[in-house]
């Protein structure tokens, strides 16, 4: 067994479970989890013994999205060099390499069942926006946050959600970067079924996988690969289009004011420069 940093993997018989943990704060997703991520979801992808896949949090959170103490080196040299090349191109390279991570989950050939407790906020709703399934326990709250820390959200919310939730309420969640709480997210088709507590979310989640794994692994790998390919081409797009869309624009003073108040722990105050 591998020795994660970000991640633990159990199996039981043919259903995996992958569990964030951390280390950052509320399973904030920092470099061990983007380097992490691909690589066990293609080694699940690649073991025959695995027919579904169960994605859970560690704690009382299934994530707090994007580590951005631990990321900022990603931001800092373009923002410090905002006109150069060198730095957008750079950060053009570190945004695909982020949104590849999210997408090895989306192309698993093995069902992900994504069962969220607690926050699920920015880059945690780019992960279960990359699953097949998605439960949530009562107290589960949602939010598409990139606009309130000044980033256009870039790996995965905003080219998969539309298959999932109607445009309106995709344009609600990204502009507003407002919460939503679980009986929200059900109305709107964010989640499939919502469940009383953690563990009932979590038990949920691994009954649908253990009815995945019973029926023909190959048939199910068919129906998952037939499904993804309504869709592949415009995910595809949009992945490429907002990467270099950031790497022209993202630079800004409310870029720079957004991650000096996550430092300072307080309120930013955005001008729109």
């Amino acid at each position: 067994m591998t020795d994660w940093q970000a991640f633990t993997v159990e199996t039981d018989d043919h259903v995996a479970r992958v569990t964030l943990t951390g280390p950052g704060k509320g399973n904030a997703m920092g470099p061990d989890f983007w380097r992490e991520l691909p690589e066990i979801f293609r080694g699940l992808d690649a073991d025959p013994a695995i027919r579904a896949i169960v994605l859970t949090g560690s704690g009382k959170h299934f994530s707090y999205g994007l580590d951005l103490p631990a990321m900022s080196g990603t931001f800092g040299p373009l923002m410090a060099d905002r006109a150069l090349a060198a730095p957008r191109t750079d950060f053009l390279t570190d945004v695909r390499r982020l949104q590849a991570s999210i997408t090895a989950v989306a192309e698993c050939r093995k069902p992900v069942i994504a069962a969220i407790s607690g926050w699920c906020i920015g880059g945690g709703l780019d992960l279960i926006a990359a699953a097949d399934i998605r439960y949530a326990s009562a107290e589960a709250k949602f939010s598409l946050r990139e606009a309130k820390v000044a980033i256009v959200a870039d790996v995965g919310s905003l080219q998969r959600l539309p298959g999932i939730i109607s445009e309106g309420h995709l344009r609600e969640l990204a502009f507003t970067a407002k919460d939503i709480d679980a009986a929200r997210a059900e109305k709107i088709g964010l989640v499939n079924d919502v469940f009383a507590d953690p563990e009932a979310v979590l038990e949920a989640a691994h009954a649908t996988a253990r009815e995945i794994a019973a029926n023909p692994p190959l048939v199910v790998r068919g129906v998952k690969d037939v499904l993804g390919q309504r869709n592949a081409a415009a995910v595809t797009e949009g992945l490429r289009y907002v990467s270099a869309w950031n790497a022209a624009f993202l630079p800004s003073e409310d870029l720079t004011e957004a991650v000096q108040a996550v430092f300072e722990k307080r309120a930013p105050e955005y001008k729109g420069r």
